[in-house]
């Protein structure tokens, strides 16, 4: 035994002696700046994995799903928990240390329950200590020690992040954190979905002071790269083109990698001719200056919503006798495109072949599309009835999907219609936020891949598109008989359920009065617009509620001016909320000639109509452009026994690569899984106590390893249903943070002996 500790030792000094960086924390989003989800820890492996603990936990004390990735700086872990907080605990035991709770109401649209991570940050001399996270419309910067606003930073510690961004009128953000590089913070947006919403320009901050230090337009200007590729001038109207998405930085070169968004509106491009630059590209910029380096665009002025938004995966690779450091992209689409991380050249050939063109009015669809020859796609790419999976169909909902199917376009590529038209993968499908990590080392670059088929189909504006917002059946609680009563939800039913959210705690589901005064006469007594700036800056003891969006506002001030209109227990349904925000658009400017209509159809996901598997973790191997292995993530109960898995369907969860061989996640089927990262093999499932989102953080404290996992829900039947009487859409219950970690007897060997070179 002391033999064997003096030769770990020896293998600790070896590698720092070398000056390969031991990663022992998880301070960054996604694991690292390079978003690699790997891990440098060993001390968990594939022969220990099954004596795997719980170690402590912490409960979320509360009902909300939390999609936020925890970050683990000396032994702190930051997560997201209580109704929407920023909490500080101990990494080794679970203890609260700080909370920082976020004024404004409405968890959804002001805490950080649906935010997907927080960044970090430190001075040189560590006296200055930041956690970034944005909620609300805003980025706050937090003291990582004591959990109080930077005051220095910004506005007394919050940036609105509408700056710098044009045309930019409601709250904007983006769920995803954004990237610390050296002392900029770098960010991208969400503008919205609907038509003419704002540009997604590129931004970067100073970390100290908050001031916008550089803007790169993703809506090119005159004499920008790109401009010709839009109708003159679209600049000045026409939007998206965000990162909603993941970024990643190549620190030692300074290049930051962007996955952009598709321009808007996403799925009819008859305002917008042309291929769209720099919609749906793999951009590099200099992460200092913004610079434009180069791009190559994934999809041509895009009608499928398959903008790219996973996290580049930057690798080393023998690629022709040589070693090249190259970046892949996943994408909605299931490609994997790869280049050189330097010049943008592809390594093997993408070619442009022809797809099928669009008949409706006014779309003029690119003739052609890239598509990589050498790399293999990672899930399916078209579906037809042959494909349509009925296990949980009656005769008679098999009969109406068999006809439905039958009848609907479908094919790779094929545009949306006026007509039933099957996209596979769907506008939620191939892979999304959480889906990528790497092991750069080995050349090795890791896919989580759903194939889930839209149907959409094109109406003009005016016209409801309920009937392909999704769902199983026509009859399920959240198909489209629920999103035709949301949409018809009045005003004032909206307006009750933004009070019931954020106001009835403290003046009573009467309005009469609790912890705070009556109010049912607020409106006849103040008037509309005292009241509302009542509500959004606060009054004696009466916080402020600063984000709730304009939208939504209108609707609480309409429900406070008519209380008796929307009585107790007629609230509108939460889609209702998310509806309103988005149906106002604004006009197209004098000398624009609009599109024949403003067409729209819902996303029309359809999970449950397609054979096995639903989701895949494909791992490449991009020495050869080869897939190595294939394995469903996962499994989902209700579809019956089987042997084999079948993956989860719609995961909002990742995984996470570790030095120790491993390929840890959890989703939403009440499992943590571990995998052989060399086979793909399930070497243990653990069971959870509920299904899990966002990205577990592997971690090291006092020479212990933990795999810190979120367990506050993963349910792929958001609203319910007969086809889950128990498990994964159980009640919410058991929401917390676990941490894993192996019997205190079996963390002997020294940290850095641990720790594998990455």
């Amino acid at each position: 035994m002391r033999l064997a500790h003096i030769s770990a030792m020896c293998a600790a000094v070896a590698m720092l002696c070398a000056g390969q960086a031991v990663r022992t924390d998880w301070r960054d989003y996604l694991g690292g700046p390079d978003s690699s989800h790997y891990s440098d820890l060993k001390q968990i492996d594939v022969h220990n994995i099954h004596d795997l603990d719980v170690a402590w936990s912490y409960p979320t004390g509360d009902d909300l799903s939390y999609t936020f990735s925890p970050l683990v700086i000396d032994n702190i872990a930051y997560i997201a928990a209580r109704k929407g907080s920023l909490v500080a605990v101990d990494a080794t035991t679970g203890k609260e240390l700080w909370v920082h709770e976020f004024s404004g109401g409405l968890a959804r649209f002001s805490g950080i329950a649906g935010q997907r991570g927080a960044n970090y940050w430190e001075s040189k001399d560590r006296s200055d200590r930041r956690v970034f996270v944005t909620a609300g419309g805003f980025l706050y910067a937090i003291d990582a020690r004591t959990g109080k606003l930077v005051d220095s930073f910004a506005d007394h510690g919050k940036l609105d992040l509408k700056t710098g961004i044009d045309r930019a009128t409601r709250p904007l953000a983006s769920r995803t954190p954004g990237r610390i590089f050296e002392n900029l913070i770098i960010l991208g947006s969400a503008t919205g979905e609907g038509y003419l919403p704002p540009p997604g320009d590129i931004r970067a901050f100073d970390v100290v002071t908050g001031k916008l230090v550089w803007v790169f337009h993703t809506i090119p200007r005159p004499g920008e790269p790109g401009y010709d590729t839009w109708p003159p001038n679209a600049y000045t109207y026409m939007g998206g083109v965000d990162v909603w998405g993941e970024i990643t930085v190549d620190e030692k070169r300074g290049i930051a990698y962007f996955p952009t968004a598709s321009a808007k509106y996403e799925l009819y491009g008859g305002d917008r001719k042309g291929d769209n630059l720099f919609a749906d590209c793999l951009l590099a910029l200099d992460a200092r200056t913004g610079k434009y380096l180069w791009h190559f665009q994934t999809i041509h002025h895009d009608v499928w919503d398959y903008d790219p938004d996973s996290a580049p995966q930057l690798v080393s690779v023998r690629h022709d006798g040589k070693t090249v450091d190259a970046v892949a992209l996943a994408s909605k689409n299931n490609f994997l495109y790869v280049f050189d991380r330097l010049t943008g050249k592809p390594l093997w050939p993408i070619v442009e072949r022809a797809v099928p063109q669009s008949d409706v009015p006014g779309e003029v669809t690119s003739k052609t599309q890239p598509f990589p020859t050498v790399v293999p796609p990672s899930g399916r790419q078209g579906m037809t009835v042959k494909d349509m999976y009925d296990g949980f169909m009656t005769p008679e909902e098999k009969l109406w999907w068999t006809n439905r199917l039958t009848k609907a376009r479908t094919g790779f590529y094929t545009p949306p219609g006026l007509v039933d038209t099957i996209q596979l993968p769907s506008v939620n499908g191939g892979a999304l936020f959480f889906s990528t990590g790497a092991d750069a080392a080995q050349g090795m670059v890791y896919v989580l891949s759903k194939d889930m088929p839209s149907i959409v189909k094109l109406v003009p504006a005016g016209e409801s598109t309920a009937d392909n917002l999704g769902g199983l059946i026509p009859d399920r609680p959240h198909s489209a008989r629920a999103a035709r009563a949301a949409m018809s939800a009045t005003a004032e039913q909206r307006g009750r359920t933004v009070y019931e959210q954020s106001c009835q705690i403290c003046h009573g589901p009467e309005l009469k009065g609790d912890r705070g005064p009556e109010i049912d006469n607020a409106v006849s007594r103040l008037g509309t617009d005292a009241t509302r700036t009542v509500i959004t800056k606060g009054r004696g003891g009466m916080p402020a509620f600063p984000s709730i969006p304009d939208p939504l506002m209108n609707d609480l001030l309409a429900f406070l001016t008519k209380p008796e209109s929307a009585p107790v227990g007629s609230a509108a349904p939460p889609i209702a909320l998310a509806m309103a925000i988005y149906r106002t658009e604004p006009d197209y400017p004098p000398g624009v000639t609009p599109p024949p209509s403003r067409y729209k159809t819902g996303y029309g996901n359809e999970s449950y109509v397609i054979t096995p598997p639903w989701s895949t973790i494909t791992a490449y191997d991009l020495n050869t452009g080869k897939i190595k292995w294939q394995t469903p993530y996962g499994d989902l109960p209700q579809a019956g026994p089987s042997k084999k898995l079948r993956g989860n369907v719609y995961p909002k969860s990742g995984f996470v690569l570790t030095a120790g061989g491993l390929v840890l996640f959890a989703g939403n089927d009440s499992k943590l899984y571990a995998l052989n990262k060399e086979t793909g093999e399930v070497v243990c499932a653990k069971d959870l106590p509920n299904g899990s989102l966002g990205v577990p953080a592997v971690y090291e404290a006092n020479g212990r390893e933990y795999i810190l996992v979120a367990v506050s829900g993963g349910n792929p039947f958001p609203e319910g249903g007969r086809l889950a009487p128990g498990g994964v859409n159980a009640p919410a219950i058991s929401k917390s943070y676990i941490a894993f970690a192996l019997p205190d007897a079996a963390t002997t060997t020294p940290a850095g002996a641990r720790a594998g070179a990455h």
